[in-house]
């Protein structure tokens, strides 16, 4: 029990026990010094516990740490076990969470042996279902790069099939010039057709199909899922599919640029992927370097040499 907590405990056997403050004090286990100390409220106290409720009304299905970045991105100097003290004076929680879906593939790589290690590595899909307000379903279709966290598309549609799945995955590669080394998806009908198929082989992606009931070894776009559901489906209704295809779209646009994840050390997918690319944008052209010249590639903090094949085609022709 918190010293508050005894304080209060104190007063309530002095109030309506007549009990004097020592014996209650010895009685709920409150040193006589702690239960007269005044407690000293910091200034801006009442402005930070209005932010917080101000964010838990925006964004109800997100927990003090994610307000805690918020403030700290709106320039709030302030310490994390202080954020997680006064959300939880304020009442603010998360309410609990709920459940989900299977059939066979063939994988060119055991999907539980693979992990992404860059953007664009492994790109993983799955569908969720919806209603309108009129009762009629809407089906969901997800991509998700699983090395940056980025929603690659959010699709509605009334029904998606295997050839809508191929389109945006080609909307994808012409838009944002990317292309997946590699897929994973469970083993429904969609994603077990020919049309996927053919698209793999002919883009040249590898197919990793998790086991039948395993949603576990899809974890990255199963999270997603559940963050959808929980901030997006289960707060706003549908009248109709031409709103939840806009909404969707909205939601994807502010989850990349706005969620900020744990696993990124609270940097959006959007900032992080932006961050992976600096470092690594000389790549190419140290590649080109290593096969013109035979050396390894050029180190940024270092001075670049070039060794001169031997085996020019002048030199042949000195030699002859």
């Amino acid at each position: 029990m918190s010293p508050a907590r005894r304080r209060r405990a104190v007063l309530a056997l002095q109030e309506r026990l007549g009990f004097s403050e020592r014996r209650a004090c010895r009685l709920a286990g409150q040193h006589r010094y702690t239960q007269r100390h005044s407690v000293a409220v910091a200034d801006d106290d009442a402005a930070l516990r209005a932010a917080l409720r101000t964010f838990s009304r925006r964004r109800p299905r997100r927990g003090y740490r994610q307000a805690h970045q918020h403030l700290l991105d709106q320039g709030w100097s302030i310490n994390r076990k202080r954020t997680q003290r006064l959300w939880r004076e304020e009442g603010l929680r998360v309410p609990a969470k709920r459940r989900k879906r299977q059939r066979r593939g063939d994988s060119t790589i055991p999907g539980d042996r693979l992990r992404a290690e860059h953007p664009d590595h492994v790109w993983a899909f799955d569908f969720q279902w919806d209603v309108t307000e009129d009762g009629r379903a809407v089906k969901l279709l997800y991509i998700v790069d699983e090395f940056t966290r980025e929603a690659l598309a959010m699709e509605a549609e009334r029904r998606i099939d295997a050839d809508r799945v191929v389109d945006v995955l080609d909307r994808i590669v012409r838009q944002q010039g990317r292309r997946p080394e590699f897929v994973r998806c469970d083993n429904g009908p969609e994603m077990t057709s020919n049309a996927l198929r053919d698209w793999c082989r002919f883009s040249r992606t590898g197919a990793a199909f998790i086991e039948p009931g395993s949603p576990w070894e899809n974890p990255f776009v199963e999270s997603f899922n559940s963050r959808v559901r929980d901030e997006l489906l289960a707060v706003e209704s549908f009248s109709c599919l031409t709103e939840a295809k806009v909404m969707v779209e909205d939601f994807r646009h502010d989850y990349n640029a706005n969620r900020p994840h744990r696993a990124h050390r609270m940097k959006t997918p959007a900032a992080f992927a932006e961050d992976w690319k600096t470092p690594h944008r000389a790549a190419p052209a140290s590649a080109e370097l290593h096969d013109r010249y035979a050396i390894a590639p050029f180190n940024a903090g270092g001075s670049l040499t070039l060794q001169v094949p031997t085996n020019h085609q002048l030199s042949k022709q000195v030699d002859r």
